[in-house]
């Protein structure tokens, strides 16, 4: 590729993702803050939430995963091989296919949802309705694309009628979401909505309201828990407030990535 046409290239992302970032503004109903000069912090200064607080989750029979742990050399395609057949609980009788998750193995980032929905059983992909539809608007407002993350949910199987996930069908489904963790080793994990949210910082009974809005540690890796799409889709004022956590996952990233350089 020519150099011109390299630099055409990256203006045209660099417009994409502006044009992203300026729709999901509106839509918080803060249009162009985020370009203003001296605009208003969505934390005082020097009140910015540690990253991340020292609250490990511990997963049973989990392996050790994030920054400095060895990895347990098993990529996503062997873990899915293992799965795609699973038949641990009822779900795997009701599904038409299993939502095993997609996006980039080595993906810095990972969002983890609750369970499939219907257009999602009937895909066998993640976040492919209109939650989905709104999530991959964030994911391009970050900056980003859907295939340089990776999206997963606590349930591979489609709970019949949508209903929330059982104890005995996330117990049975854990472990495969923390073997994809495991796999991928991300920087950062975004827990979508209150059971992903619950599930992995083991703190059930507390509500994604008191949850969300600052980053928990889950063995090593910084976790932030935020409204699930759909929840935003029903309730489009609390787009102001996911936002705010987008952007804290955003601070984190690049501040690691200018690290590196």
């Amino acid at each position: 590729m020519m150099e011109s046409d390299r630099l055409r290239e990256e203006l045209l992302m660099l417009v994409r993702s502006l044009k992203s970032q300026l729709e999901l503004e509106r839509d918080l109903h803060r249009p162009l803050s985020w370009l203003a000069v001296g605009a208003e912090k969505t934390t005082p200064p020097g009140k910015e939430p540690p990253v991340p607080e020292k609250e490990t989750s511990a997963v049973p029979g989990a392996l050790s995963i994030g920054e400095g742990s060895a990895q347990n050399g098993r990529s996503l395609d062997e873990i899915f091989r293992d799965v795609e057949h699973c038949s641990l609980c009822s779900l795997g009788k009701t599904r038409r296919n299993l939502v095993f998750g997609e996006g980039s193995p080595c993906a810095e980032l990972v969002f983890v949802g609750e369970a499939p929905g219907a257009e999602e059983d009937l895909q066998g992909r993640p976040f492919v309705g209109r939650a989905g539809k709104l999530l991959t608007r964030i994911i391009d407002a970050m900056g980003l694309k859907r295939e340089n993350v990776y999206i997963c949910n606590i349930l591979k199987c489609r709970p019949p009628g949508n209903r929330n996930p059982l104890p005995e069908e996330i117990a049975a489904c854990e472990p495969h979401l923390v073997q994809q963790l495991e796999a991928i080793r991300p920087r950062v994990i975004c827990a979508l909505g209150t059971f992903a949210a619950q599930t992995l910082l083991k703190k059930k009974g507390t509500p994604i309201t008191v949850l969300r809005g600052r980053f928990h540690d889950y063995h090593g890796i910084p976790l932030m828990p935020t409204y699930h799409p759909a929840y935003l889709l029903r309730n489009p004022a609390a787009k102001k407030q996911a936002w705010e956590d987008v952007q804290k996952i955003m601070k984190v990233l690049g501040e690691e990535n200018s690290g590196e350089t």
